[in-house]
């Protein structure tokens, strides 16, 4: 593809993505399936122009001065040669007089902090820690979870592959990569000896420790990752429970799971028992600790979805609490870095409840993770990219009765 029409698809992707009703990677992904013709290199060159401009989505909005695409990607190409990378058949239409003039008297105003930041305001005030999100902004590492192979074995294999990992800190199963790999291409990925995991998640998996005699369910299981971890730790002993409101959601836990060679695992529509041993939410959140890989889920994020979010929650705790037997375990995590979504929503549930009560995280940890616990508080944990380089992710279990 010449550089016209690279950049045309640039903005043809653009012109979707900020309508900000789709995940980005979905249409990108989409966008790629139905033009075949596009060679690799160009497509990597597109989708990594794309990431670039929704990373720097408020910036240049901001310098703009406006939310049209084509300006936002103008500007992006301000101190580019126009002659060199528009126009021809399928190319990017190049900037008129007009537009060329409006380019040349752009003012370089200083950016406000939540501009700086790419944090739309309202999530900037609500977040409040700068630091997080500067951290939330960088570009994540590649994680992945080693299955029913060791740390050092799948390390050696990748290896012999032309892919280099190291052992993450505190996950058992863990390795990380901070290059990207073409899981199409990668042998030991179609064998099933590893999943992409966030190590954060993976923690979580191990914290909660399941038993092949007890009774487990992963309520809110989606694509299955963490039903998959769990029957990973079981060695297939046992059984999973896999169950999402949204059934078609767990249509990728079939294929996932016989690449795996995961077999203790079964997808069920309702969840009727009320004698779980363990039932783990994955509660539907802001996804606002992964905003490293998804950028652009904090412009399809609202106030209002965030109140409609915390609803949810509530709702699936007190389900979770019906499903429990006495002395069973609770677990309640997200993947958002959001109080409202995390403690206040346990703390409130705990108080409501007087026969629930909280786990001691730091024994937990300390029976199974090597590393010193680095977390403030005993009652949960609160992963971060600044304090354990994973994502935001918050991990609660409590005890019935």
């Amino acid at each position: 593809m010449q550089s016209g029409a690279r950049y045309q698809a640039v903005f043809e992707l653009l012109e979707e993505i900020f309508k900000d009703k789709s995940p980005a990677d979905a249409l990108v992904n989409q966008y790629m399936r139905e033009r075949k013709y596009i060679g690799s290199k160009d497509r990597r060159f597109i989708a990594d122009t794309v990431w670039e401009i929704v990373r720097r989505r408020m910036r240049l909005s901001f310098e703009a001065e406006s939310n049209e695409v084509r300006k936002i990607l103008l500007v992006f190409l301000k101190d580019e040669d126009f002659d060199l990378i528009t126009g021809g058949q399928y190319g990017l239409e190049p900037p008129s007089a007009d537009e060329k003039k409006w380019l040349k008297n752009l003012k370089e105003n200083v950016y406000p902090p939540h501009v700086a930041l790419e944090f739309p305001k309202w999530l900037y005030d609500k977040i409040g820690d700068e630091g997080l999100m500067r951290s939330l902004n960088d570009k994540a590492s590649v994680d992945i979870r080693a299955n029913f192979v060791s740390q050092e074995e799948l390390k050696n294999r990748l290896k012999s592959e032309g892919l280099f990992f190291s052992k993450t800190p505190y996950s058992p199963f863990g390795l990380r990569s901070e290059e990207r790999i073409n899981l199409n291409n990668c042998v030991s990925y179609q064998e099933g000896l590893f999943d992409l995991q966030d190590e954060a998640c993976q923690v979580a998996c191990v914290l909660i420790n399941p038993k092949k005699d007890e009774k487990i369910v992963d309520y809110c299981a989606g694509a299955g990752g963490k039903s998959l971890a769990l029957g990973a730790i079981l060695k297939n002993e046992g059984l999973v429970l896999c169950h999402d409101v949204n059934f078609n959601r767990m249509d990728a836990i079939k294929a996932r799971a016989e690449r795996l060679s995961v077999k203790n695992l079964r997808v069920v529509k309702k969840v009727e028992d009320s004698d779980f041993d363990c039932f783990v939410v994955d509660a539907p959140c802001s996804g606002s600790g992964t905003f490293r890989r998804s950028p652009d889920g904090k412009f399809r994020l609202s106030p209002e979805r965030l109140n409609e979010l915390v609803q949810i929650q509530e709702d699936i705790l007190e389900t979770a609490y019906q499903h429990t037997k006495k002395g069973g375990r609770i677990v309640y995590m997200t993947c958002s870095v959001l109080s409202e979504e995390n403690e206040e929503r346990v703390e409130k549930f705990v108080l409501k409840h007087d026969d629930v009560s909280f786990f001691d995280h730091q024994k937990l940890w300390e029976n199974k993770i090597e590393v010193k616990y680095p977390f403030s508080t005993p009652k949960y944990l609160n992963f971060s990219p600044i304090l354990t380089n994973t994502d935001g992710f918050f991990f609660c279990m409590m005890k019935k009765g």
